[in-house]
């Protein structure tokens, strides 16, 4: 016998470990012989994370699907592991370190990246038992992680081969950088944040003292401003970067500057006798109706403007070190600064016009931080009289996630791949429906991004990582290859087979070889991106040819958020396509974000995080999962309120007081009793129920919409099962008729059944606990509900289901008319069907007595016309009409109903001009507007209800 109530903290830890014991996610667990594959890989968390809300989504979805599967015979994998996160881990062990005085730089590599795997083995990866506790079926004995010894050969044979195929190479580029961490970072690393900021308006003095007419006109061309100026107007955010400019751009169809063009300006900035001059240009980037519609390109710290140098062949001058400090190495101020007008006057240089050994910033400034120079910047300026004005304005700073500080363009020297044309095949196999997005307009998405791809940046100057496989000879020159064995050989081949000035250097190293002397290791470690492309394919052992690498490649379902298509999603397409030559996975489903109640992010700033392991120790993992899935509409984001999984645990707890209940009554499992045979109308009504069901969450499950299945479930188990047919079976089991009790013992014991084996992808902790207890005496279960063939929809009544659904929806109308119309719930009313054809009548003397026990009606009598003072609703072709006026005072009740519907117009119309004040909605906070639109909605729902209620007593006049 069931325990009285379910207690998921006892029956949760004890499930988990019987699937344990048993292996019962194995890969292939459970499949029948000679099954077709299916495979989901995992979206490797970082090994510093732990369980947020937006995974526990992610991975019930996954979960969803792989149990769904799995019970529908296939060889299943879902492939678990971890990523190395490298900032993050490299942070969290210095961060160690420091506390006990001890920092990096001052230990050797491998001390530290062996300190980096203490801590991973000790502290990494808690993530993995958070998910178990959600109940995540993964194959944990297949566990990887992206340094492990197989996933690092399989880098080293991708970024190997992709270089000398040259689609990996080293070069100088802009890129994110993060003074405090010292490396670059990819835009995911980077969170733009609005900040109060200061737009300066400076004069960029004319060459020589020259002067030209401005003018300004309106829309119709009428001069509304006519001067004549010694300079150009600029203005920026960042006056610091000021130093590094590299020319003046302004829009080609911009008249105001048409006799500039070509011309050159002073940068105000430097001692007077040595500043620069640089030449005012035309470019489509400047918008001439923004500010004074000219633009200063300083193109080694300005994402835009390194665009803008590129297409003009304009210099670029790096300004700052790796700390975020102005730059202090380099000859004297004047000397750079002659160096830069040659480059000048010979028209740019080669290398995308880059001049990082000239250092233009003016010895005052030299080792200063950033933020230090811009302030003296700022006063020399205006000491100078070349300052127009200051504006206090909102600018979006860019921030790294992690080090907290502003990062900065800039031009450094990394390896990049060679994204566009990797890029090429991945975009073609969505266009051409191999791979396709669900929902669908995220391939506007993915194509928008592909399409506009830039070199891929893969380095990090890290130590925690896959330290990039290249190495450096005396002169430079780069080997890449496997090892530094193969290095080397490759040196030693191209220095002895070139006469040159390193070939008698390198002959006399051999003779007394040391290792390290003649070639040089590149320090730069990986991009994480660069390994999780090949997840797909890596977890399962390539570049070895594997028995699970010819099973499970390619993947089905990839199961992501919409914020790493980009970053992780193509990549990985990119990838597999080129190394695989077949797409990673046919499908990839996008989810939405998990928001607190009122719509808004979480985040610990606003304290409205939910932690969903607290709510799984409160209200049960099966609750928590069941809530996510019926709350995971495609395009929608979820707005979690925990009183919605308070009630999903209700739902819970009502299929076990139903199991319970049917257990009392002698419902068990009767293999002898043919489904097919059952005579009673309620048995065959709810087995036909239950194979919509089945058709439904089947064909919603492989359909993606997560949502619609476990409404789906929810409505039969709750509604048709616990609600109607254990109702409408109590008479069946306080009765005489002993084959009706029998029949209907074995219809419920089946129908259980095939709740549990619906429900299980939701909800897989209840469920197992159920199945394991309720096959009946004697008769225990053989195998784990996790392995039972999945349900099939094999019975079909429309008779019996029309006519219990007609009785269903008479009780159903007749319960919601006496709430609606206060009618004291003790009293019982008359009942009158006007219309009623002859199925009617046969359909009321049949269940005559259910509808008078269920509805607390007495006496049931047939009209032709509706009688007075009566609530009418439609039923089919009849009409049913309860007369009330003995039962109620229809006038006070009808008062009572106007002063509710009237009070609710009051509060809707006070919302409602709540919300078109535009202050209102642009200066509150987000979820403040939110709850007044959730107030609005309900209200005009009750309001809607009340109205029906007053309609239907208006109509008894």
């Amino acid at each position: 016998m069931l325990e009285k109530t379910y207690d998921s903290k006892l029956v949760e830890p004890a499930i988990a470990k019987r699937w344990e014991d048993a292996n019962a996610f194995r890969a292939g667990a459970g499949a029948e012989e000679g099954a077709e594959p299916f495979t989901i890989v995992i979206p490797p968390p970082n090994v510093t994370g732990s369980l947020h809300m937006g995974h526990a989504l992610n991975s019930t979805l996954q979960d969803i699907m792989i149990r769904f599967e799995r019970m529908r015979g296939k060889n299943v994998l879902w492939q678990p592991g971890m990523d190395h996160a490298g900032i993050a881990t490299q942070m969290v062990v210095e961060r160690q370190l420091a506390q006990q005085k001890i920092f990096r730089r001052d230990m050797t590599r491998e001390d530290f990246i062996s300190r980096v795997w203490d801590w991973k083995e000790e502290s990494g990866g808690i993530i993995f038992n958070q998910m178990k506790r959600l109940g995540a079926s993964c194959d944990w004995s297949r566990e990887r992680f992206t340094m492990d010894e197989g996933l690092s050969k399989a880098v080293l044979e991708v970024f190997v081969t992709l270089y000398k195929q040259g689609l990996i190479y080293r070069g100088k580029r802009l890129v994110n950088w993060d003074p405090k961490f010292e490396t670059a970072i990819s835009d995911l690393e980077v969170e733009n944040v609005e900040v109060s900021g200061h737009m300066w308006h400076f004069k960029y003095p004319l060459a020589g003292g020259a002067t030209y007419e401005y003018v300004e006109k309106d829309a119709d061309g009428n001069v509304t401003l006519s001067e004549t100026r010694d300079y150009i107007s600029i203005a920026t955010t960042r006056p610091e970067t000021m130093l590094g400019d590299g020319a003046v751009a302004v829009h080609p169809s911009d008249e105001r500057y048409a006799p500039l063009v070509g011309k050159l300006c002073e940068i105000p900035v430097g001692p007077k006798e040595h500043r620069r001059l640089i030449p005012i240009i035309t470019d489509e980037y400047p918008d001439k109706d923004f500010g004074s519609g000219a633009v200063k390109i300083t193109g080694a710290h300005d994402f835009n403007d390194y665009g803008v140098a590129e297409r003009n062949d304009i210099p670029m001058y790096r300004l700052m070190d790796m700390k975020g400090a102005m730059r202090a190495d380099g000859d004297a101020y004047a000397d750079e600064a002659a160096k830069a007008a040659e480059l000048l006057a010979k028209g740019g240089t080669p290398d995308k016009n880059t001049v990082d050994d000239i250092n233009l910033v003016p010895e005052q400034y030299r080792g200063l931080d950033r933020f230090e120079a811009r302030k003296r910047i700022v006063e020399d300026i205006e000491a100078d009289g070349l300052m127009i004005m200051v504006e206090d304005k909102k600018v979006m700073q860019p921030f790294g996630d992690r080090s907290h500080v502003v990062i900065e363009p800039m031009l450094t020297d990394q390896w990049f791949a060679d994204a566009e044309t990797l890029a090429k095949p991945a975009i073609a196999s969505v266009r051409e429906g191999r791979t396709k997005f669900v929902p669908k307009n995220w391939e506007k998405t993915y194509f928008d991004w592909m399409e506009n791809i830039q070199p891929w940046c893969i380095s990090r100057q890290l130590w925690w990582g896959h330290q990039i496989p290249a190495w450096y000879g005396p002169d430079g020159q780069v080997f890449v290859e496997k090892s530094e064995e193969a290095a080397l050989e490759a040196a030693i081949q191209h220095y002895i087979a070139h006469e040159g000035p390193w070939k008698a250097w390198v002959e006399e190293k051999l003779e007394n070889f040391k290792p390290g002397e003649i070639l040089t290791r590149d320090e730069d470690v990986l991009d994480t991106w660069f390994s999780s492309a090949l997840w797909p394919f890596s977890t399962l052992g390539w570049p070895d040819k594997t028995p699970e690498l010819n099973t499970y490649y390619q993947t089905d379902v990839l199961v992501t958020g919409f914020d790493i298509i980009f970053f992780w999603v193509a990549r990985m397409m990119m990838m597999g396509l080129h190394f695989m030559e077949e797409e990673p996975f046919h499908t990839v489903y996008v989810h939405a974000l998990v928001r607190d109640k009122t719509g808004a992010k979480m985040s610990k700033s606003k304290g409205n995080v939910i932690d969903p392991l607290e709510l799984a120790d409160e209200y049960g993992a099966d609750a928590v999962r069941f809530t996510l899935a019926i709350m995971a509409a495609q395009g929608r984001d979820v707005k979690l309120d925990p009183a919605r999984i308070a009630g999903y645990r209700n739902f819970g707890t009502k299929l076990w007081n139903a199991t319970r209940f049917a257990g009392m009554n002698g419902v068990a499992r009767n293999d002898a009793f043919e489904l097919n045979s059952a005579k009673l109308t309620i048995n065959r009504w709810i087995m036909t129920e239950l194979a919509r069901a089945t058709r439904e969450v089947t064909d919603y499950i492989t359909g993606y919409r997560f949502n619609d299945a476990a409404a789906s479930a929810y409505r039969f188990v709750w509604n048709n099962f616990c609600d109607w047919y254990l109702e409408l079976l109590k008479p069946v089991f306080m009765g005489d008729d002993e084959a009706a009790k029998v029949e209907s013992q074995a219809v419920a014991a089946f129908v259980l059944d095939e709740i549990y084996k619906l429900l299980h992808p939701f909800m897989p902790f209840m469920t197992e606990e159920l199945w394991a207890h309720t096959a009946g005496e004697g008769n225990e279960r053989q195998s784990l509900l996790c392995h039972a063939a999945w349900p099939k929809p094999i019975f079909d009544d429309a008779d019996a289901a029309g006519e219990i659904n007609w009785l269903i929806d008479l009780v159903s109308g007749i319960r919601s008319v006496r709430a609606e119309m206060n009618v004291p719930p003790a009293a019982i009313a008359p009942l009158v069907m006007v219309g009623a054809s002859p199925l009617t009548r046969e359909r009321l003397l049949r269940h005559d007595s259910a509808i008078k026990r269920l509805s607390r009606i007495g006496d049931i009598s047939l009209d032709d016309v509706a009688p007075k003072g009566a609530a009418q609703l439609v039923i089919e072709e009849a009409t049913a009409c309860l007369p009330l006026g003995s039962l109620i005072d229809l006038d006070a009740e009808a008062k009572r109903l106007q002063k509710e519907i009237d009070k609710l117009g009051e509060e809707i119309s006070r919302i409602e001009k709540k919300l078109s004040n535009e202050k209102f909605v642009a200066n509150a906070k987000e979820e403040v507007v939110e709850a007044e639109r959730l107030k609005g909605t309900e209200f005009r729902e009750q309001q809607q209800k009340l109205q029906v209620a007053f309609d239907r007593l208006g109509s008894t006049d």
